[in-house]
């Protein structure tokens, strides 16, 4: 019977509604009291009876909440035949209560409409090279998908026939279609707005991006803040105060309606919905943004950040390395990239791909009696020639003399903070190549805007050589740099920073970064960064875009905010109320109640304004 009635609270509501309506109706259009009477006393009975249930279940775990309150107030109200109020308290309490739903649900949007773009089916191509419909539960990892124009990618994947251009606003927020090529990286849920392609499955089921996306909202959106749990502390002392002061007035006063008033005045339901709708808010507009905020503490130790330290490989830079400077000595130009395209080819180190890369198209040779020197290189011969590939120890283990420009050469490149790759043939050096990471396009932009967003210290920490680790962070206006950190030397001066009383973010990628994302205040991961990197942050950037970072800051400041106001509006209201009670003729419990309603409405609203926060930019 509980559970039939509580299911029909929002009918019974329209009926209270109604039943108000046809008594004032009788009493002020047909001058019939009875009917004026008859309406509002069913109209109390029935409002009550949810409120009722819902008191006495909260009484059953030993809670006195709001819903004690106005049961109390309401029967009260009926036994000194008062029922005008405690029809109007019993209605907009329930009102309040079908508002506060409706806007908890629309703040979860963002995970509704993230699961209505789960893609349901997908083209595999089965052993007689067909391509057949299936259900994307059926998808194996390396089964080859096909996906058309307009179709959802059902998985994880990387394409390995065709292009075309994919909206990847599921997966990062951003609504501009991204250009994808062969070797490309596509995520489940996203949508192939041109062209056919065909992709390797790489992650598919709970694995997907989408999917963990859809996983860590939902977890978030369920957890609590400490202003939450303060609240709830708060309440659960609250409400008796209030019962016991109702009963302190009515002890000293004998005046039953000024006691029942103060329990209806009382009620702190704007405190209790108004940090919910904060929350659930800013982490539904992160998760649209492409910033996946891992629980409600996370907005509040967010906020607080003063300082943010960086790796630097991945995260201010691309993490893809490419030849940025190049001499070459001597003739036969073609011959000798050929040369060390060949060499290169055998090596699967990342300045080797860099190489080959940056050679491009060339002719091959047959490489013999390859030799991998630890810390050095490769040394290799191609028919009656010896060639050796690798940094100036190399050089020197093969007595390779470098002319003073190619001192001069190797000294500039260091300095411009490169790593250096040398090529010498038969003992005399022919390519000197600079290699370095590239910085991400915009990035000292977003550490501008971090700036004035409140963050006092921008630090990296990389095990790169120190000159490369000062030159980036020369460029991009950073705090302090430092390199040669190994993992527990990143922990180390995060704990030094901490102990000097910093509130640290972190922001990294790779598994030798997950210490530091653990140990910091807040862990910020790089969602194209490892498994065990994303899994230990509280914060996840989308795509890795680097600039959603300004846009998570600048949110969870808002979001903390909100909270803040939200919390002084619902306590300035009772104070008010109760101010109203004691010095003034014209304040009763329908007025009360009403002003109450509108007080969560206003709360509401403030929270809602989150949804359409977006970062101001110059």
């Amino acid at each position: 019977m509980q559970k039939f009635i509580l299911s029909k609270k929002n009918f019974i509501t329209l009926i209270s509604a109604i039943l108000i309506a046809l008594g004032f109706l009788g009493r002020f259009g047909l001058e019939n009291n009875l009917l004026f009477n008859g309406s509002l006393i069913i109209a109390s009975i029935l409002g009550v009876a949810p409120i009722a249930i819902q008191a006495y279940q909260a009484l059953k775990v030993k809670v006195v909440s709001i819903d004690v309150l106005v049961t109390i107030a309401v029967i009260g109200a009926v036994l000194i035949q008062n029922y005008e109020e405690s029809a109007i308290v019993t209605f907009l309490f329930l009102f309040g209560s079908y508002l506060e739903q409706r806007t908890l649900n629309k703040t979860r949007s963002a995970i509704k409409e993230l699961t209505e773009l789960a893609p349901e089916n997908a083209i595999k191509q089965m052993e007689n090279g067909e391509f057949e419909e299936i259900d994307v539960d059926a998808v194996e990892e390396d089964d080859i998908l096909l996906v058309k124009t307009g179709a959802k990618v059902p998985v994880d994947g990387t394409l390995l026939t065709g292009e075309g251009h994919i909206n990847e606003a599921s997966i990062t927020g951003e609504s501009v279609p991204v250009s994808k090529k062969v070797d490309s990286a596509v995520f489940a849920g996203t949508i192939l707005e041109n062209g056919t392609i065909q992709i390797r499955a790489d992650r598919i089921g709970e694995d997907t991006t989408f999917v963990r996306i859809i996983e860590l909202v939902e977890e978030a959106q369920d957890s609590k803040s400490e202003a939450e749990r303060f609240i709830d502390r708060f309440s659960k002392y609250y409400t008796p105060a209030v019962l016991i002061l109702g009963f302190i007035v009515w002890l000293f006063s004998k005046n039953i309606e000024l006691a029942i008033t103060i329990l209806v005045l009382g009620c702190p339901g704007a405190l209790v919905i108004g940090v919910p709708v904060s929350n659930v808010a800013g982490i539904g507009n992160g998760a649209r943004n492409g910033v996946l905020l891992k629980g409600s503490e996370v907005i509040n130790d967010f906020s607080r950040v003063n300082t943010i330290v960086f790796d630097k490989t991945g995260t201010l830079t691309v993490g893809n390395p490419e030849v940025a400077e190049k001499e070459v000595y001597g003739n036969n130009n073609e011959e000798v990239l050929g040369y060390l395209a060949s060499v290169e080819r055998e090596s699967d180190h990342p300045l080797a791909k860099a190489v080959l890369q940056d050679i491009g198209k060339t002719s091959f040779y047959t490489v013999e009696e390859t030799e991998v020197v630890k810390g050095g290189g490769i040394v290799a011969k191609i028919g009656d020639h010896r060639i050796a590939v690798g940094n100036v120890a190399l050089m020197k283990k093969e007595n390779v003399e470098l002319s003073e420009k190619a001192k001069k050469d190797v000294e500039r490149f260091e300095k411009n903070g490169n790593s250096l790759v040398l090529t010498a043939i038969d003992s005399e050096l022919k390519v000197l190549m600079g290699i370095r990471d590239q910085i991400r396009p915009g990035v000292k932009k977003d550490l501008q805007h971090l700036k004035k967003l409140g963050v006092k210290n921008l630090v990296v920490l990389s095990g790169d050589n120190q000159g490369t680790v000062d030159l980036v962070a020369q460029e991009l206006g950073l705090t302090e740099a430092h390199g040669h950190m190994l993992p527990e030397g990143k922990s180390a001066y995060i704990e030094k920073m901490q102990a000097e009383g910093q509130i640290i973010a972190f922001v990294g990628d790779g598994v030798n970064d997950s210490p530091s994302l653990a140990l910091a205040d807040i862990g910020i991961a790089m969602e194209s960064g490892t498994d065990v990197a994303i899994e230990t942050s509280d914060v996840v950037l989308m795509n890795s875009d680097f600039s959603r970072l300004p846009h998570a800051l600048g949110l969870t400041k808002s979001t903390s905010n909100n909270m803040k106001q939200n919390i002084i509006i619902a306590v300035g209201v009772v104070l008010i109320l109760l101010a109203s009670l004691l010095f003034s003729e014209w304040m009763n419990m329908s007025i009360g109640m009403l002003v109450h309603e509108l007080s969560i409405l206003v709360v509401i609203i403030n929270g809602m304004r989150l949804l359409r926060y977006r970062l101001k930019r110059a």
